[in-house]
């Protein structure tokens, strides 16, 4: 009976892992596939993968508005409104000349602004393997930042003006990313405050995080609603199942919710199958193999300092997630094993 249950969780946690690979580096693709025909597509975007996960939450999360909540609603509205923050201006940062890679090398810095605020808000301490992560997580993004800003200011075609211009759009930009990830690390140490006080609820969690800020695009609705006409007036493509032809940036708005939900459902099968250093891990080589992706597929400028910059960021967040202690207590376990069946 517990060898069944064995192989039920290692296949569950592979399941999760397909799910997070296939949904979440699928979902960059057709972000990317968006941003470059309408950079300023952002909100229309984030409203489709909020309206979408809302509604399949509300049917099989809250069985119609049937379930109560397990926490309590106002503590949800605080959480909502840091969570819809940082999902509007992760993406409306797009508009400033922010380059794809860039803006998800960027927001790999999460450890750093969790570190800064769990030793500020939570007087947390952290061993000097934490510490050395965090430098060189920090070096990595300073590099291909200072980077991608020398290719604002040499890539501008134009006067002065225009290239001070270009560049200051550039830094708002920067800007935008910084205050998300701040915002969305304060989220996570609420939210972690608030499932020690009420247990886990992470699936609840998701479907409120997504239905409450709904009314908010409101305030975007022009927006929302131009970026609507210019999908429609895309080029059509015609669906093979349906044998219909779609204007292709539907299409491709349709496939960038799909995977997004299939990549929030990954992780959260992934978050009850393994420990939180797997789940880190799984989502720090996610990131890598997009990144990868990225800038082969799309041909993003990608210069040598950025790989070296790419890399330091992704070394720190391997040794902040510990992988190389959990490896050696793995390989020194097998061999006290082989040792114990040598002496038996």
């Amino acid at each position: 009976m517990s060898s069944f249950l064995s192989i039920t969780a290692n296949m569950n946690t592979i399941f999760a892992v397909l799910l997070v690979f296939v949904g979440c580096c699928s979902n960059v693709v057709f972000l990317e596939l968006l941003v470059r025909k309408f950079p300023g597509c952002g909100n229309i975007v984030t409203f489709a993968q909020f309206a979408f996960i809302a509604l399949e939450g509300f049917i099989f999360e809250t069985n119609f508005g049937r379930k109560k909540p397990a926490i309590p609603m106002s503590n949800y509205v605080i959480m909502v409104t840091m969570f819809f923050t940082v999902s509007v201006i992760n993406n409306y940062a797009l508009n400033f000349n922010i380059a794809m890679p860039l803006h998800m090398i960027f927001r790999s810095g999460s450890l750093i602004a969790n570190m800064i605020l769990g030793i500020i808000i939570l007087k947390k301490r952290y061993s000097m393997s934490k510490y050395l992560s965090i430098a060189m997580v920090s070096l990595g993004i300073f590099i291909c930042t200072i980077m991608s800003a020398r290719q604002v200011n040499t890539g501008a075609e134009g006067s002065e003006d225009q290239d001070v211009y270009a560049f200051l759009h550039w830094l708002l930009g920067i800007a935008m990313l910084t205050f998300a990830l701040l915002m969305s690390a304060r989220m996570g140490i609420f939210q972690e405050t608030l499932y020690k006080q009420y247990g886990k609820h992470s699936k609840e969690a998701l479907f409120y995080n997504h239905c409450l800020p709904l009314p908010g695009f409101l305030l975007l609705s022009s927006d929302i609603y131009n970026h609507g006409v210019l999908f429609s007036q895309s080029t059509p493509v015609e669906v093979p199942v349906i044998g219909q032809a779609v204007p292709v940036m539907w299409l491709y708005l349709l496939i960038n919710v799909i995977t997004q939900y299939v990549c929030i459902r990954g992780v959260f099968i992934l978050t009850t199958e393994c420990a939180s250093l797997t789940v880190t891990l799984v989502v720090t080589l996610r990131k890598f193999i997009s990144l990868i992706f990225s800038i082969l597929y799309f041909k993003n400028p990608f210069t040598a300092w950025h790989w070296v910059g790419t890399a330091v960021v992704f070394l720190g967040t391997l040794i902040y997630t510990e992988v190389w202690t959990s490896v050696r207590m793995a390989l020194r376990g097998k061999e006290e094993l082989k040792e114990k069946k040598k002496l038996r």
